[in-house]
């Protein structure tokens, strides 16, 4: 079955703008008839077929806005939505939040069910599934239909869009030389996000550090994984074959793991074991015992600033508006884990 075109391809095959097939396929009278006949034809021999509701987006407001989150449970995600909800709601626009799952099909879904009209541009983070399998041609799909998308967090150089991310390679660069700087020097990696682009970067961070400091790196005492399945074990496995005197976890539920199976072998943390971990929620700073120190997201800013991103985009008169990448930096929150 022959692909159905979208007017961001039929426009760049004939070199005029976006806005221009749009018009000429509605026959608007700004349009020279010459141009609307190339257009129309051009169009229907590529098989366009016009998403009614979607022509003119521009003009049909709805304002609201699709979010879209892997895991609800996760407490950052929970702390975007909250920035993202504020001011959404002081810009008198609405929200409407689903989850994928770390689904990719269920992302997809979501996509195309809200994008016919319903919404007006999306703020999201990529499921881990799009992210292992390297597939993102659903959501330039909907960029390309003329709806946007604002990426935070979870990103990939393969869509064009604005995006909201931290300085994860920095943070891991920085935790590392923070246990080094106490005296560390048989420093663990936990990692169960080894999936996603985050984990990636955050553990670049960690051999950078190892290697800047000199400090070879020992296979035996990283552990990444892309499962939390059999976690414990995993750990309880690490610590009692190898000599381990620091660890850097890369998301919350690997700080919190470390930390209970460190206590639980005996380590007196923080003399016996240093443990800076990815967290930004109540459960690392208040419910633990040791208190974790943290690598912390600023979730909330990173919402604020996604859905700023979205709505200056919505309502520019710029129809070439530039994408705009902000890099929004961690805080080391030093608790009772180190030294």
């Amino acid at each position: 079955m022959k692909a159905k075109a979208t007017l961001k391809q039929i426009a760049k095959e004939l070199d005029v703008s976006v806005s221009t097939v749009s018009k000429a396929l509605n026959d608007s009278p700004e349009i020279s008839e010459q141009t609307k006949i190339r257009i129309k034809e051009y169009a229907k021999l590529k098989n366009y077929k016009p998403n009614v509701i979607g022509l003119n987006l521009k003009n049909r407001k709805t304002k609201t806005i699709g979010v879209i989150i892997p895991n609800i449970l996760n407490s950052f995600f929970a702390k975007v939505f909250s920035g993202i909800e504020k001011v959404a709601d002081e810009n008198g626009y609405n929200v409407i939040m689903c989850i994928s799952n770390e689904s990719l099909d269920k992302e997809a879904h979501t996509l195309e069910m809200l994008s016919n009209g319903t919404i007006d541009g999306f703020v999201l983070s990529i499921s881990e599934e799009a992210q292992k399998l390297q597939d993102y041609s659903h959501f330039n799909s909907i960029i390309n239909d003329g709806t946007p998308i604002v990426m935070f967090d979870r990103t990939t150089d393969e869509v064009e869009c604005d995006k909201v991310i931290v300085d994860d390679f920095d943070s891991g660069y920085n935790a590392t030389q923070r246990l080094i700087d106490l005296g560390c020097k048989n420093i663990a990696l936990i990692s169960t996000v080894d999936n996603l682009s985050v984990g990636k970067l955050r553990a670049d961070g960690y051999l950078k550090a190892l290697e800047d400091n000199n400090v070879a790196v020992n296979d035996n005492i990283i552990l990444r994984t892309d499962s939390e399945i059999d976690l414990i074990d995993k750990i309880n496995d690490l610590y009692s074959n190898n000599l381990v005197d620091g660890v850097f976890a890369l998301e919350e539920n690997d700080s919190v793991a470390a930390l209970k199976v460190g206590v639980k072998k005996g380590y007196k943390i923080p003399k016996d074991l240093q443990i800076i971990g990815f967290a930004d929620g109540i459960l690392a700073s208040r419910r633990l015992s040791p208190s974790m120190t943290t690598v912390s997201q600023h979730g909330i800013e990173i919402g604020e600033v996604a859905v700023k991103l979205l709505i200056d985009r919505l309502e520019s008169k710029e129809e070439h508006k530039p994408y705009e990448t902000v890099v929004i930096k961690t805080q080391l929150k030093e608790r009772e884990s180190t030294k």
